[in-house]
């Protein structure tokens, strides 16, 4: 069985002036073009293709790696507008379409918007919606505390970061709770944290036992400020070994407390190293 908007094993049945016809056991045949062809290959070999339509509607295969896959969320953007709708570089010759009713109030060319693609029952195309919040399932079903998960940041709001949990769930990742440089469409590993009574899932992007290394690491940079007499001759430029010889953490340690410690308006940071504001 083969499956469109999605990676797909078939075995290279035979090679013609445009390319390779790639089958499988049910007699599905779908053509391989010649610029997608690999290196070296034989017939009756097996190969891993994406399967998508093209401007006639027909099926075809690719080599090349999409940006999204059918069932999935992602920040894609917008090629040019018409007057049926967007359509958003997935990075495929075929742009993908984005329907008028699919669109928040106003899309604007070369700005990126979180969709999801699904196949469109009525036309059996891949189809985007940004209207992705529709296509998260309402309670979580298999999530408990301190379960590990992969998340996509899906937008900034006052209190933080709304989060795709899993490709199936909405959560909220508090700005407070972030020791790190995250923007809108990063992709990051977490935590759940807690699913409140009214469903809704808090997440965290630190395992159990984290936020208190952070606050050890964050008084071992204040204490050597302190003996330092408010200055402490280290940046992000410095080594690995140096961070480690003088503070005895790991460099990425280092780069979250001082973080913490600039977001809570502790220290300064200059050039040469970290300043303690009122020492």
């Amino acid at each position: 069985m083969i499956y469109i908007g999605q990676y797909n094993t078939l075995t290279i049945l035979r090679q013609t002036s445009v390319g390779l016809y790639l089958g499988d056991e049910a007699g599905f045949e779908v053509l391989l073009p010649n610029k997608y062809l690999p290196e070296s290959f034989k017939i009756g070999d097996k190969i891993q293709i994406f399967l998508y339509k093209d401007g006639q509607d027909r099926p075809v295969a690719t080599t090349l790696t999409p940006k999204i896959t059918l069932n999935e969320f992602a920040f894609l953007k917008v090629s040019y507008i018409n007057a049926y709708g967007a359509f958003l570089d997935w990075g495929l010759e075929k742009d993908l379409f984005l329907p008028y009713a699919e669109q928040p109030e106003h899309i604007e060319i070369g700005k990126y918007y979180l969709v999801y693609m699904y196949l469109d029952k009525n036309s059996s195309r891949l189809v985007a919606s940004a209207h992705w919040s529709k296509f998260l399932k309402k309670e979580p079903e298999s999530l408990v505390a301190g379960q590990k998960v992969s998340l996509l940041i899906a937008e900034k709001t006052p209190i933080g970061y709304r989060v795709i949990i899993d490709s199936q769930y909405k959560g909220l990742l508090y700005a407070d709770e972030v020791f790190e440089f995250i923007r809108v469409g990063d992709r990051k590993e977490g935590w759940i944290k807690q699913i409140r009574e009214d469903k809704k899932i808090d997440i965290t992007l630190y395992p159990q036992g984290f936020t208190h290394r952070i606050e050890s690491d964050t008084d071992k940079i204040l204490n050597h400020l302190k003996d330092g007499k408010g200055f402490l001759p280290l940046t992000d430029s410095s080594s690995p070994e140096m961070i480690s010889e003088v503070l005895g953490i790991s460099k990425k340690s280092f780069k979250r407390a001082v973080g913490v410690l600039y977001k809570s308006d502790k220290i300064t940071l200059t050039p040469e190293g970290i300043r303690l504001k009122n020492p």
